[in-house]
């Protein structure tokens, strides 16, 4: 996960995810729960989302709603996971790819993914990890212990 890179122990941290999807929102939500975060699910509906955010320690954004938390929803030294990918025309009429956080005002905070840039590569670093590793199992399982080594070794 992303936030082992910042983060070393969950275990009791406030967690915030903005978005309840399938895809992002609701698994994020599991795996911060699995690692011992206090997890509240919100979307863009939420009443009172600005302060709910601005207790978390860590905020996931996918909501799919540009520039929607700003600066001031979240509290110093927070860790925010921008998972938005939204295309907006800026003044020159250009088109731009944007998050769901308006990143510029995010100084304060611990740490910040770009958008683009951010939790996207890491999208496709995570597949082809997890099919390298379905790889070695399915060796392990057809053709022995040895070749599953082999390929260990091998990457």
């Amino acid at each position: 996960m992303l936030l082992d890179t910042v983060v070393s122990d969950f275990r009791g941290m406030q967690a915030v995810v903005i978005g309840m999807s399938n895809i992002v929102g609701k698994p994020v939500a599991m795996l911060l729960l699995e690692r011992g975060c206090t997890v509240t699910v919100t979307h863009i509906l939420t009443r009172n989302l600005s302060e709910i955010t601005r207790t978390a320690d860590i905020v996931v954004v996918a909501a799919g709603s540009p520039g929607l938390v700003r600066g001031d929803w979240i509290k110093p030294g927070a860790v925010v996971i921008d998972v938005g990918i939204n295309r907006v025309i800026d003044a020159d009429g250009k088109s731009q790819l944007v998050g769901d956080t308006r990143t510029e005002e995010l100084g304060h905070a611990a740490a910040t993914t770009p958008v683009p840039g951010g939790v996207g590569p890491m999208t496709i670093a995570c597949l082809l990890s997890n099919t390298l590793e379905a790889a070695r199992v399915s060796a392990a399982m057809h053709h022995g212990a040895k070749v599953a080594a082999d390929m260990t070794s091998a990457a």
